[in-house]
C-alpha cells in the first residue's frame, strides 16, 4: 500500500524551497528570495498543488539562468587565474614567484661550473707553479664553492615561494569551480523540486479521479490521530560503519481500547556526507520481516510494511530491521523515521501524529566505531493527516508547517540538520539542496 499522504510534504517542500535556492550567492543571483509560507491543512487542494507546480517552474527557471550566469563568471574568473596571462593578482605572485625560481635555478647551474671550472684550474697547476698562483686558484675555488651554497639556499627559497604561490593559485580556481557546482547543485535540485510538484498534481488529480471528488477536492473519511498507537525502536546503534549491516528491531504497539483491522509501519532511512552536499541514501540498503512475512524484503520509503496485521487492544507486533551499508558509503550522518498508522474494514483510520527521529553517525569502511550507545528518539510533527512522509526538524527538535511558518526559515549548523528538514521527502529534493537553504540561514543569522 502506498503512503497515503504524501503530497502535503510534496507540497511545503515544493512551495518555500525553490526560491531559496536562488540565493547560493550574490555574484551569481540579482535577487534575495521572499519567505514563503505555507498554512498547514489536512490534504492539499488541486487548485494549490497547480500553484505549487507553477512556483517549482518559476524557481527552475530562475536556477537554470543563475546557473548560466555563474558559467560566465566561472571561464571569466579562471581567466583571471591563469598563470600566463591572468590579471589576478594570485596570478601574477604566482607567475613571478615562478620566474624567480628559474632565475634561481640558472644561477645554481652557473654556481655550480664555476667551481667545477675553478677545481679544474687548481688541478691543472704543475709542480712549478709558484706560491702565488696556487695560493690564488685555492681562493677562486673556496669562493665559487661559497657562492654555489648561497645560490642552492637561494633556489631552495625560491622554490618554496613558488609552490607556496602555485597552491594558492590553485586553492582560488578550485573555490571557483566550487562556487559553480553549487550552483549546479541548486539548478539540479530546483529540477528536482519541479518534478515533485508536477507527480504530485498528476496523483492528486489521479486520486480525486478514483475517489470519485470533484477538481475542489473535497474531503471524504480523513484520517484522525491516534496517540495510543506507538512505535518503539531497540538496537538502532548510534554509529554505524560502512560495510557492515545492523540488525534491529521496531515493536508497534495498540495501546488504546479499539480493534485495528490492518496496521501498517513506516520506516525511512536519509543520510549525507560529512560536508551535506551529498546524498548517500543510494549506499544504504533497509529490509524488513515480520512473524506473518518471515522472509526479508526490502523496504520502500514510499510504501507501508505491510507485514504488521490486525492488532488487538493492547496487543503489540515486532518488526525486524536490517541496515546494510555498502563499503563505499562515505563518512557522513544519517536520520531514521519511524511511525505507524491503521485502516479499518468500515473506513475509520488513523495513526501517530508525530514520526519517531533517530540520528546516528556514519563511519568510513574499516573504522571502528567506538563507544556505540543506541540511537536515542526525538519526535517531529507530520503535516496534514497522519500518515504523511516525514518533515524533519531543526536539531531534533519538532519543525510543524503551522500558519505563518516556514520551512525555508528552519536552519542549524549541524550537517543532520539538512537531512532531517528534507524528512521522507528527501527522495524528492535531495538532501543537497537542504543543505544549501541552510548554509544561506546560517549564513544570515551569523
Amino acid at each position: 500500500m502506498k503512503i497515503r499522504r504524501v503530497l502535503a510534504t510534496a507540497v511545503a517542500l515544493a512551495v518555500t524551497t525553490p526560491a531559496a535556492l536562488l540565493s547560493v550567492s550574490p555574484a551569481y543571483a540579482d535577487a534575495k528570495p521572499t519567505a514563503q509560507t505555507q498554512e498547514k491543512q489536512s490534504k492539499p487542494t488541486i487548485k494549490e498543488l497547480e500553484e505549487a507546480a507553477a512556483e517549482a517552474q518559476k524557481a527552475y527557471d530562475k536556477a537554470v539562468k543563475a546557473e548560466a550566469a555563474g558559467r560566465v563568471e566561472l571561464e571569466k574568473t579562471l581567466d583571471d587565474l591563469s598563470e600566463v596571462n591572468g590579471t589576478h593578482p594570485l596570478a601574477v605572485a604566482s607567475a613571478a614567484a615562478k620566474q624567480a625560481a628559474e632565475d634561481a635555478a640558472a644561477a645554481k647551474t652557473a654556481a655550480d661550473q664555476a667551481v667545477t671550472e675553478a677545481k679544474a684550474a687548481l688541478d691543472a697547476l704543475t709542480e712549478d707553479a709558484t706560491e702565488v698562483e696556487r695560493t690564488a686558484a685555492e681562493t677562486a675555488l673556496s669562493e665559487a664553492e661559497a657562492t654555489a651554497t648561497a645560490a642552492a639556499t637561494a633556489k631552495t627559497a625560491a622554490d618554496t615561494a613558488a609552490a607556496e604561490a602555485r597552491e594558492k593559485l590553485d586553492d582560488a580556481r578550485v573555490a571557483a569551480v566550487r562556487a559553480y557546482g553549487v550552483l549546479q547543485n541548486a539548478a539540479e535540485n530546483a529540477l528536482a523540486v519541479k518534478a515533485a510538484a508536477d507527480a504530485a498534481l498528476t496523483k492528486a488529480i489521479k486520486e480525486a479521479e478514483e475517489a470519485g471528488e470533484g477538481e475542489e477536492g473535497e474531503e471524504g473519511g480523513d484520517c484522525e490521530p491516534e496517540l495510543d498507537l506507538t512505535s518503539k525502536v531497540t538496537g538502532l546503534p548510534d554509529k554505524l560503519v560502512a560495510g557492515t549491516s545492523t540488525d534491529f528491531s521496531l515493536r508497534v504497539t495498540n495501546g488504546s481500547d479499539r480493534h485495528m483491522d490492518e496496521v501498517l509501519a513506516f520506516v525511512s532511512v536519509h543520510a549525507t556526507d560529512t560536508s551535506g552536499l551529498k546524498d548517500t541514501e543510494k549506499f544504504f540498503r533497509l529490509q524488513w520481516s515480520t512473524k506473518s512475512a518471515p522472509k526479508w524484503q526490502n523496504a520502500d520509503p514510499d510504501t507501508y510494511i505491510d507485514g504488521v496485521g490486525a492488532l488487538k487492544p493492547g496487543a503489540h507486533a515486532d518488526v525486524k530491521l536490517r541496515l546494510t551499508l555498502d563499503k563505499a558509503t562515505p563518512a557522513g550522518n544519517g536520520v531514521a523515521f519511524f511511525a505507524a498508522d491503521f485502516f479499518n474494514e468500515d473506513g475509520t483510520c488513523g495513526g501517530a501524529p508525530d514520526l519517531d527521529m533517530y540520528e546516528f553517525d556514519v563511519k568510513a569502511a574499516g573504522s571502528k566505531p567506538g563507544k556505540t550507545d543506541d540511537a536515542k528518539p526525538s519526535k517531529t510533527t507530520r503535516p496534514g493527516n497522519t500518515g504523511t512522509t516525514p518533515q524533519g526538524s531543526a536539531s531534533g527538535t519538532p519543525a510543524t508547517t503551522s500558519t505563518n511558518g516556514s520551512l525555508a526559515a528552519t536552519g542549524s549548523s549541524s550537517a543532520t540538520t539538512s537531512i532531517a528538514l528534507a524528512g521522507g521527502a528527501a527522495v524528492l529534493l535531495g538532501a543537497a539542496a537542504v543543505f544549501v537553504v541552510r548554509r544561506r540561514k546560517t549564513g544570515a543569522d551569523a
